[in-house]
């Protein structure tokens, strides 16, 4: 009786085992496995929250099928005092164990909120943008100048918000002045800066966090600059008439101001480095505009004659060669345009009316040009009236 009774014992205590192994077994394979999620989703992490939370929440959104697998899964993996707060991007289809690593990595928040500070050439503004998962694009909420618009009040709700990203994005051809007046606006960043040199500076996206100063921006960009200006000249041309970066750098920035088209960057830098290989003045208006603003904000107007007349250090229509500075901070495609410009014989060119340039390489052509121009300034000018 006695051994019959031990044999049942054993023989449960043997079917227990199995089963337990067979649970953990399962369990581990829905920790790894492919999660349910049919579309990407934003998930909120609270500040003060725990996993416990979390799982829950996972749960509602059907992105796992079991929140106690999770939350052992978690525990077994050490993860379960590493929760960070923020906003974070779960991928369709995303395992436990994804998820795991997602909310506790660190780092920034991958989704959300973003708010972006733009600094362009003729405005400043402000958008407030939020990440639809579903299509993985930035949806607009809000855009105001920070100059002359009323602030609206969903800006003031997410600038504040523990989660919320922020970005400054800076323009091609925007100056040096440009950048720090802008910058001396943004009310999340701290300490003074003096104006850098011109040029020096790269036009890009910057993320930054509350409580970054001024000081570390302007380094970043400087140093992503630095960067670029060594690898344009480093790739450049061997029939170049630039003799340093300093000098590819002054083109650039003339070749930023002259065109916004992609297409017409090398074309316009063959004209200038044409005209400095023979010597001839580089006759080019934004130049004339920098020797009167000095980078302190747009012209806002045509120049005078007696402008293009009067000598400055800027002034190409009365100087040889290029400027002592760049006039503008240039990008990286006017950066390689200016070190390995097309072979043209092109040494003129006029607006023709569509946003771009008409280019030639004689003078009685390029009269011809100026002449298609000034009809359709003309017939502009009559159908405003």
């Amino acid at each position: 009786m006695a051994r019959h009774i031990a044999s049942n014992a054993i023989t449960l205590l043997i079917v227990v085992v199995f089963l337990f192994g067979g649970l953990i077994l399962w369990g581990k394979n829905e920790y790894y496995a492919e999660g349910p999620l049919d579309g990407a989703i934003c998930l909120q992490v609270e500040r003060g929250s725990n996993m416990r939370a979390v799982s829950q929440d996972l749960e509602k959104q059907d992105a796992i099928s079991n929140g106690l697998i999770f939350r052992i899964g978690v525990d077994y993996d050490e993860k379960a005092d590493k929760l960070k707060a923020g906003s974070f991007l779960v991928p369709a289809a995303a395992s436990m164990e994804d998820i795991a690593d997602i909310v506790t990595r660190g780092g920034a928040s991958t989704c959300g909120t973003e708010i972006v500070y733009r600094i362009g050439v003729t405005r400043q503004g402000v958008q407030v943008r939020e990440l639809d998962p579903a299509q993985n694009r930035f949806v607009e909420i809000a855009a105001f100048n920070p100059v002359e618009d009323e602030v609206p009040p969903v800006f003031v709700e997410k600038r504040d918000a523990a989660d919320t990203r922020y970005r400054i994005s800076v323009a091609e051809g925007v100056t040096s002045w440009q950048v720090v007046d802008a910058l001396s606006k943004i009310d999340l960043l701290e300490g003074q800066i003096e104006v850098p040199a011109e040029g020096a500076l790269a036009p890009d996206s910057y993320e930054v966090r509350k409580g970054d100063t001024r000081a570390s921006v302007i380094t970043r960009m400087q140093e992503a600059q630095s960067i670029l200006v060594a690898a344009a000249w480093e790739s450049r041309s061997e029939d170049t008439p630039l003799k340093s970066p300093e000098e590819l750098l002054i083109l650039a920035s003339i070749i930023e101001k002259e065109t916004g088209v992609p297409e017409e960057r090398r074309q316009v830098a063959s004209v200038f480095e044409n005209r400095l290989n023979r010597g001839m003045k580089l006759q080019t208006d934004p130049t004339v505009i920098y020797g009167v603003t000095k980078g302190q904000g747009v012209l806002g107007r045509g120049l005078r004659q007696s402008e293009l007349r009067r000598e400055t250090p800027w002034n190409t229509y009365v100087i040889f060669g290029l400027p002592p500075t760049p006039i503008a901070n240039p990008g990286r495609a006017s950066l390689e345009a200016a070190a390995n410009p097309d072979q043209t014989e092109y040494i003129f060119f006029v607006a023709d009316g569509t946003g771009g340039h008409a280019f030639a390489a004689t003078l009685a052509e390029h009269n011809r040009n100026v002449v298609k121009w000034r009809e359709i300034e003309k017939q502009r000018k009559e159908q405003n009236q």
